[in-house]
Protein backbone atom coordinates (compact mmCIF):
# COMPACT_ATOMS: atom_id res chain seq x y z
CA UNK A 1 0.00 0.00 0.00
CA UNK A 2 1.05 3.26 -0.80
CA UNK A 3 0.14 6.85 0.59
CA UNK A 4 1.44 10.48 -0.02
CA UNK A 5 3.50 11.48 2.71
CA UNK A 6 1.86 13.63 5.43
CA UNK A 7 5.33 15.59 5.74
CA UNK A 8 5.49 16.55 1.96
CA UNK A 9 7.48 19.53 1.76
CA UNK A 10 7.41 22.17 -1.09
CA UNK A 11 10.35 21.17 -2.62
CA UNK A 12 10.37 17.62 -2.84
CA UNK A 13 8.10 15.00 -4.41
CA UNK A 14 7.25 12.82 -1.46
CA UNK A 15 6.07 9.18 -1.35
CA UNK A 16 5.55 7.02 1.56
CA UNK A 17 5.57 2.72 0.68
CA UNK A 18 3.93 0.61 3.21
CA UNK A 19 4.42 -3.64 2.91
CA UNK A 20 7.89 -3.37 1.26
CA UNK A 21 11.28 -3.73 2.60
CA UNK A 22 13.60 -1.31 2.19
CA UNK A 23 15.49 -2.93 -0.54
CA UNK A 24 12.51 -3.84 -2.42
CA UNK A 25 11.48 -0.41 -2.75
CA UNK A 26 15.47 0.72 -3.77
CA UNK A 27 15.12 -1.93 -6.54
CA UNK A 28 11.71 -0.69 -7.19
CA UNK A 29 12.95 2.84 -6.80
CA UNK A 30 15.94 2.70 -9.49
CA UNK A 31 13.32 0.71 -11.96
CA UNK A 32 11.31 3.06 -12.07
CA UNK A 33 14.11 5.69 -12.40
CA UNK A 34 15.43 3.47 -15.18
CA UNK A 35 12.38 3.84 -16.98
CA UNK A 36 12.08 7.50 -17.42
CA UNK A 37 15.60 7.67 -19.10
CA UNK A 38 17.38 8.37 -15.18
CA UNK A 39 20.48 7.28 -14.47
CA UNK A 40 21.68 7.17 -11.07
CA UNK A 41 25.13 8.79 -11.23
CA UNK A 42 26.00 8.48 -7.26
CA UNK A 43 24.69 6.21 -4.03
CA UNK A 44 25.30 7.83 -0.93
CA UNK A 45 24.69 5.69 2.53
CA UNK A 46 24.23 9.01 4.59
CA UNK A 47 23.47 5.98 7.56
CA UNK A 48 26.63 4.20 7.01
CA UNK A 49 28.37 7.84 6.65
CA UNK A 50 27.59 9.35 9.90
CA UNK A 51 28.45 5.81 12.20
CA UNK A 52 31.99 6.05 10.55
CA UNK A 53 32.54 9.99 10.25
CA UNK A 54 30.09 10.85 14.09
CA UNK A 55 29.73 7.36 15.35
CA UNK A 56 26.03 8.18 15.18
CA UNK A 57 23.07 5.75 14.73
CA UNK A 58 20.37 6.56 12.48
CA UNK A 59 17.66 4.57 10.56
CA UNK A 60 18.48 3.71 6.40
CA UNK A 61 19.24 6.54 4.34
CA UNK A 62 20.05 6.90 0.93
CA UNK A 63 20.48 9.24 -1.76
CA UNK A 64 20.77 8.59 -5.30
CA UNK A 65 22.11 11.12 -7.50
CA UNK A 66 19.63 10.67 -10.77
CA UNK A 67 20.16 12.06 -13.96
CA UNK A 68 18.43 12.66 -17.21
CA UNK A 69 21.27 13.01 -19.81
CA UNK A 70 18.70 14.67 -22.42
CA UNK A 71 17.30 16.64 -20.17
CA UNK A 72 20.50 17.75 -18.33
CA UNK A 73 21.75 18.71 -21.30
CA UNK A 74 19.07 20.93 -22.15
CA UNK A 75 19.20 22.71 -18.72
CA UNK A 76 23.28 22.98 -19.29
CA UNK A 77 22.45 25.06 -22.74
CA UNK A 78 20.43 27.34 -21.29
CA UNK A 79 22.23 28.17 -17.99
CA UNK A 80 25.56 26.82 -18.13
CA UNK A 81 26.00 27.07 -13.93
CA UNK A 82 23.24 25.24 -13.62
CA UNK A 83 25.03 21.97 -12.93
CA UNK A 84 25.51 23.14 -9.69
CA UNK A 85 22.06 21.69 -8.81
CA UNK A 86 21.88 18.79 -10.44
CA UNK A 87 22.13 15.49 -10.29
CA UNK A 88 18.25 15.50 -9.61
CA UNK A 89 18.26 13.87 -5.77
CA UNK A 90 16.53 11.12 -4.47
CA UNK A 91 16.12 9.77 -0.73
CA UNK A 92 15.14 6.79 0.44
CA UNK A 93 14.86 6.66 4.29
CA UNK A 94 13.14 4.41 6.62
CA UNK A 95 10.73 5.85 8.70
CA UNK A 96 7.88 4.39 10.99
CA UNK A 97 4.95 2.51 8.70
CA UNK A 98 7.40 2.19 5.64
CA UNK A 99 9.69 3.57 3.89
CA UNK A 100 9.89 7.40 2.69
CA UNK A 101 10.78 8.32 -1.32
CA UNK A 102 11.46 11.36 -1.88
CA UNK A 103 12.10 13.23 -5.09
CA UNK A 104 13.57 16.85 -5.37
CA UNK A 105 11.21 19.10 -6.94
CA UNK A 106 13.89 20.95 -9.39
CA UNK A 107 10.69 23.88 -10.32
CA UNK A 108 11.49 25.16 -6.55
CA UNK A 109 15.25 25.03 -7.17
CA UNK A 110 15.37 26.80 -10.40
CA UNK A 111 12.77 29.58 -8.37
CA UNK A 112 15.93 31.49 -7.95
CA UNK A 113 16.71 31.69 -12.39
CA UNK A 114 14.64 34.30 -14.07
CA UNK A 115 15.16 32.26 -17.58
CA UNK A 116 11.75 30.96 -18.71
CA UNK A 117 13.25 28.22 -21.25
CA UNK A 118 14.82 27.30 -17.86
CA UNK A 119 11.09 26.62 -15.89
CA UNK A 120 9.77 24.89 -18.58
CA UNK A 121 12.25 22.47 -18.55
CA UNK A 122 12.30 22.05 -15.02
CA UNK A 123 8.17 21.49 -15.01
CA UNK A 124 9.23 18.76 -17.68
CA UNK A 125 11.89 17.31 -15.24
CA UNK A 126 9.56 17.43 -12.09
CA UNK A 127 6.54 15.63 -14.20
CA UNK A 128 9.06 13.09 -14.81
CA UNK A 129 10.03 12.55 -11.25
CA UNK A 130 6.46 12.67 -10.22
CA UNK A 131 6.11 9.71 -12.33
CA UNK A 132 8.27 7.80 -11.51
CA UNK A 133 8.03 8.38 -7.44
CA UNK A 134 4.29 7.42 -8.56
CA UNK A 135 5.52 4.23 -9.65
CA UNK A 136 7.39 2.93 -7.06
Amino acid sequence: MTQQSENAKDYTINRLITGASFDAVDVSTRKAMADIGFGILTVIDVAATMQKKLSVEMSTYLILGACNPKMAHQAIGLEPRVGAMLPCNVILRAVDGGVEGSAIDPTASKAANDNPALHAVAGQVRDLLAGAVAAV
